[in-house]
């Protein structure tokens, strides 16, 4: 039996408190996202570690954000526990986030917009609440489930907010170990993870090198993007660690053939350190990132039918 641990009564007198922030937000998207990413490194999450009162309540804010925009489960239930044993042989039980937007036509294809909730909790004291990694990542999802609401898309589209990514991609690769639709009819994934800094004005979408049909559309993408959009990181060209293939959550697909494209910004000074905090993220870069990925995943969804797994 999956063991969930539930927050204090503190902690829901937090999540009562953020609705309150929530709903006097902006509407517009970039605002929102903005919103979601300071309730979500909050001190009060505690750095977000899978199993931890912080992950719950991190949990409890996604799935009132579930709500708000109308999305439904798949099944009974938006949550999907796991299991996995860490390092030091202790059991961890993890949960992630799953909810499907319907499309319009019956394709059976369907595209997977995912990001991980989950960071480094607390070490040494000190708290690693991951402003960037990743809460600006699940505020770009939830971005995206908005706009898909607001503009019904053809295809199916899964939402997966999946948990211990930092542990080794756990949730994802849980996810499609026991995936909510066939496997066969995943025509794409798109992974957000670090989305909101950058001195440059660039944010990466990589992907196409592996999956050649991706690129003009992305091409296109770039030509408006409100942001630099740049294509790479996909390669061993650079080294590889500059080749993100097997960096984050989008590496459980592509090891199943399915197409991915990974949004991300370079690493930081804040990367993985205690200072990655919502005070530290450039606002305006954060929002035209938002309107970038947005407006790429739009675009790829309505040109799934154009990418062809190997599979």
């Amino acid at each position: 039996m999956i063991q969930v641990l539930v927050p204090s009564l503190r902690l829901f007198a937090l999540i009562l408190a953020f609705g309150v922030s929530t709903s006097a937000c902006a509407a517009t998207p970039g605002a929102r996202a903005l919103e979601d990413v300071r309730i979500l490194s909050d001190d009060a999450m505690q750095g977000r570690a899978p199993g931890t009162p912080g992950s719950a309540l991190a949990r409890a804010h996604i799935l009132k954000r579930f709500g708000e925009i109308g999305l439904s489960p798949i099944g009974d239930s938006f949550e999907r526990p796991f299991s996995y044993a860490r390092r030091d042989g202790a059991r961890v039980d993890a949960i992630n986030l799953v909810a499907r937007i319907p499309g319009t036509q019956k394709s059976g294809k369907v595209m997977v917009v995912s990001a991980h909730y989950d960071h480094l909790g607390v070490r040494g004291g000190e708290i690693f609440n991951g402003a960037d990694d990743n809460a600006s990542g699940v505020a770009g999802l939830l971005a995206v489930a908005e706009a898909f609401k607001a503009q019904p898309p053809r295809h199916d589209v899964i939402l997966a907010v999946v948990d211990a990514e930092e542990g080794g991609l756990r949730g994802a690769h849980a996810f499609v170990a026991d995936p909510p639709v066939p496997l066969a009819s995943i025509a794409l994934n798109i992974n957000f993870d670090m989305l909101s800094k950058n001195v440059r004005n660039e944010l990466y979408a990589s992907g196409a090198s592996a999956w050649p049909a991706l690129r003009p559309i992305l091409d296109k993408v770039a030509a408006t993007a409100p942001v630099t959009l740049r294509q790479g990181h996909d390669t061993d060209a650079d080294g590889k660690q500059n080749n993100w293939t097997t960096q984050s959550d989008h590496y459980a697909f592509a090891a199943k053939g399915v197409p991915w494209v990974y949004f991300g910004v370079e690493d930081h000074p804040e990367y993985h350190k205690s200072t990655d905090d919502f005070a530290t993220i450039p606002q305006d870069f954060f929002k035209r990132s938002i309107a970038t990925v947005v407006a790429a995943s739009l675009a790829l969804e309505r040109d799934l039918d154009t990418l062809q797994p190997s599979r």
